[in-house]
C-alpha cells in the first residue's frame, strides 16, 4: 500500500507521519513533482496539501483524474479552512478531503476508506479491460471464419485461439490452487488473530485471572515478612546464646552483627522504597493500547463475524470466526503497559515494544506473515487517582534499543511530578539497591488489588476491556505496584537487576537509591536470579533532545 505525500507543509507532514506511523504503509514525501514523475512512482494514494488561495490553481489533480495511466490513484487533500474550502477541493477532483489540524483516528481512518474505495475499482477496471481484449479476439475470429484475402493474411489466428484456449484453462487450473491456498492462509489466519483477541472478557476467566494474581501476591507478602521474621528471630536466637556466655563468643557476635546489618538493610531499602512511591508513584501511568489489523490485499479492516442477530460466529474450539466484510465489530487487541512522565509537555517514556505491541512479538510476525497489518487504534494513559483516562499519542521511537516517547493530549495530569533520569556510569552499580515502579499483569493485577466483591462488581456489568479499565478509573482503583531487588550487572546496553514483574510492566521505571531513574524495564529472563533487563537511561534521554 503505497502513499505519496506531495507539497505537505512541516506541520501537515509531521501530523500525517503521526497518524500513519506502523500501519504498514510504504510513504514517500516529495514536493513539486509533475503527473509525469507522479506516475513513475506509482502510488496509491496521493496526500496533498493546498491552502484557500490556491486551491482553484491545484491542475495537478484535473491532471491525475483525466489520465488513463494515473486516474485510479486516490486523492486526499489537506486544506487550511473550512466548509468551503472543502467543497472547492471536492470540485477539484479530490476523493476525500480534510481541515487540518485534525485527529490522528479520524485521519487514519480516512486513509483506509480510500484504499477499501480503490479495489473494487481496480478489479472493476481489470475486467472492462479482459471484455476489451475477449472482443477484439472474437472480431479476428469471426472474420477469419469468414475467408477471403483477410482470411490467408490470418491463418496463425486459428492455432493461436487454440493455444489461448489452453492457457485459459491453465490459468484456471492456477487461479483455483492460488485461491485454495489463499483461503487455507486466510482460515489460518483467522484461528491465530481468534486465539490472540481480546476486545471481549468472559467475567469468569478475567476473575480466575484475578484470583491468580492475588494468590501470588499473597505469596510474595507472605515471603518478604517471612523473610524479616526469620532475620529477628536469628537475632533474637544469637543474643541469648551470647547471654549464656561460652568459647564461640567472637563468632556469635560477628553473626549478630551481620544479621542485624542485613535486618537494618532491609527495613531500611524498605523506607526508601515507600519514599519513591509516595514521591513519584503518582506519574506512572497505565497504558492501554488498542490494536486493530488490516488486510493487506484489500485494506479491509478484519472483522469480527456476526450471525443475523448480530452474536460472534464460534468455530469448534470456540475461536471467534473473523472477516474482511460484514457488519461485525472490528477486532481489537488490547495490550497494557507502564509509561512515567518526565517532561512538562506532557512527554511519557515507556518501550518500543508497547508503543507498537507488534514490534519483536513472535505470535504478531505470525499474523503479518499471512496477510494482516496491525496498527495501533488509540493509546489511554490511567494516573493513580485520575478519573478518566488521558488520550496519547507516539512521539518518537528508538532505533537503538526497546524505547519510545509517548505525548499526552491536553497536558499534565494533576498532582503528577516529573521523573528525572541519570545516565552518568554511577548511577548503576552492581549490587545496589533498586525499585521499580509499574502494572505487571495489567488489569488481572488492578483487579485483584482490589478485592474479589470488587472485582465481581466491575467485571459484571462491563464485559469489553475498555468499559473495565474506565470503571477502575473511576473508583479511583488504577495504582502501580512496588518491587525492590538489587542490581546484577551493568553492560553497555542493559542493566541486570532482580526486582520481580511480568507483563504489563513494561516501560516501567527503575529506581536507584537516590530516586532517580537509572533505566526503563523492557524484559524477563525466565529461569534465572537477575531475572529483569532495562534499557539504560542513556538511550531514554537520546530521544528526549
Amino acid at each position: 500500500m503505497r502513499i505519496l505525500l506531495l507539497n505537505l507543509s512541516p506541520d501537515s507532514a509531521s501530523e500525517v507521519s503521526t497518524a500513519l506511523a506502523g500501519q504498514g504503509y510504504e510513504i514517500a514525501s516529495e514536493t513539486k513533482l509533475d503527473v509525469e514523475q507522479i506516475e513513475l512512482m506509482a502510488p496509491e494514494l496521493l496526500i496533498t496539501e493546498a491552502t484557500p488561495s490556491d486551491l482553484s490553481c491545484c491542475g495537478i489533480i484535473t491532471q491525475i483524474k483525466s489520465r488513463e495511466q494515473t486516474k485510479s490513484i486516490r486523492v486526499l487533500m489537506v486544506v487550511r479552512g473550512g466548509a468551503l474550502e472543502r467543497a472547492r477541493a471536492l470540485d477539484l477532483g479530490a476523493d476525500d478531503v480534510i481541515s487540518a489540524p485534525f485527529e490522528s483516528l479520524e485521519f487514519a481512518a480516512k486513509v483506509r476508506t480510500q484504499f477499501r474505495d480503490r479495489q473494487p475499482e481496480l478489479e472493476l477496471r481489470s475486467k472492462l479491460k479482459q471484455a476489451e481484449k475477449n472482443e477484439q479476439l472474437a472480431e479476428i475470429a469471426v472474420e477469419t471464419l469468414s475467408g477471403g484475402a483477410v482470411t490467408r493474411k490470418r491463418m496463425w489466428v486459428l492455432p493461436a485461439l487454440f493455444v489461448l484456449c489452453v492457457v485459459a484453462v491453465v490459468a484456471a487450473l492456477v487461479t483455483s490452487l492460488t485461491y485454495h491456498r489463499s483461503r487455507t492462509d486466510t482460515l489460518q489466519l483467522k484461528a491465530e488473530v481468534a486465539r490472540l483477541g481480546r476486545g471481549v472478557i468472559q467475567q469468569g476467566d478475567l476473575l480466575r485471572r484475578a484470583e491468580d494474581e492475588r494468590h501470588a501476591l499473597d505469596t510474595q507478602g507472605k515471603t518478604d515478612s517471612a523473610k524479616r521474621e526469620a532475620l529477628l528471630a536469628q537475632s533474637e536466637e544469637l543474643k541469648k546464646k551470647m547471654v549464656g556466655g561460652g568459647s564461640d563468643d567472637g563468632e556469635l557476635r560477628k553473626q549478630l552483627i551481620d544479621t542485624q546489618g542485613r535486618l537494618n538493610r532491609l527495613e531500611s531499602e524498605g523506607k526508601f522504597a515507600e519514599t519513591i512511591v509516595k514521591s513519584y508513584g503518582s506519574s506512572v501511568c497505565l497504558l492501554h493500547v488498542v490494536v486493530e489489523f488490516l488486510d493487506r490485499g484489500t485494506g479491509n479492516s478484519i472483522l469480527i463475524a456476526v450471525d443475523s442477530l448480530g452474536k460472534p460466529i464460534l468455530d469448534g474450539k470456540g475461536n471467534v470466526q473473523l472477516d474482511v466484510s460484514g457488519n461485525g465489530p472490528h477486532l481489537q487487541l488490547d495490550v497494557f503497559g507502564t509509561g512515567f512522565l518526565v517532561r512538562k509537555d506532557g512527554r511519557l517514556l515507556t518501550n518500543h515494544h508497547v508503543a507498537e505491541p507488534w514490534w519483536g512479538n513472535d505470535e504478531l510476525k505470525e499474523l503479518t506473515d499471512h496477510g494482516a497489518v496491525a496498527y495501533a487504534l488509540s493509546y489511554t494513559a490511567y494516573f493513580p487517582g485520575g478519573e478518566k483516562g488521558i488520550s496519547a499519542k507516539v512521539d518518537k521511537i528508538s532505533t537503538q534499543a526497546d524505547v519510545a516517547t509517548l505525548r499526552l493530549d491536553g497536558g499534565l495530569p494533576a498532582r503528577s511530578t516529573l521523573l528525572d533520569l541519570d545516565d552518568r556510569s554511577d548511577a548503576s552499580v552492581p549490587g545496589d539497591a533498586v525499585v521499580l515502579i509499574g502494572y505487571p499483569t495489567g488489569i488481572e493485577g488492578i483487579l485483584a488489588r482490589a478485592g474479589p466483591e470488587a472485582a465481581k462488581e466491575i467485571t459484571g456489568n462491563n464485559t469489553e476491556v475498555r468499559q473495565i479499565v474506565s470503571q477502575l478509573a473511576a473508583q479511583k482503583l488504577i495504582r502501580p505496584t512496588t518491587t525492590q531487588g538489587h542490581i546484577g550487572d551493568v553492560l553497555q546496553d542493559k542493566i541486570v537487576y532482580d526486582a520481580a514483574t511480568t507483563s504489563g510492566g513494561s516501560g516501567g521505571p527503575l529506581f536507584n537509591r537516590n530516586g532517580k531513574v537509572i533505566g526503563v524495564n523492557f524484559a524477563i529472563l525466565n529461569g534465572f536470579g537477575g531475572s529483569n533487563l532495562a534499557v539504560p537511561a542513556k538511550y531514554a534521554k537520546e530521544l528526549l533532545k
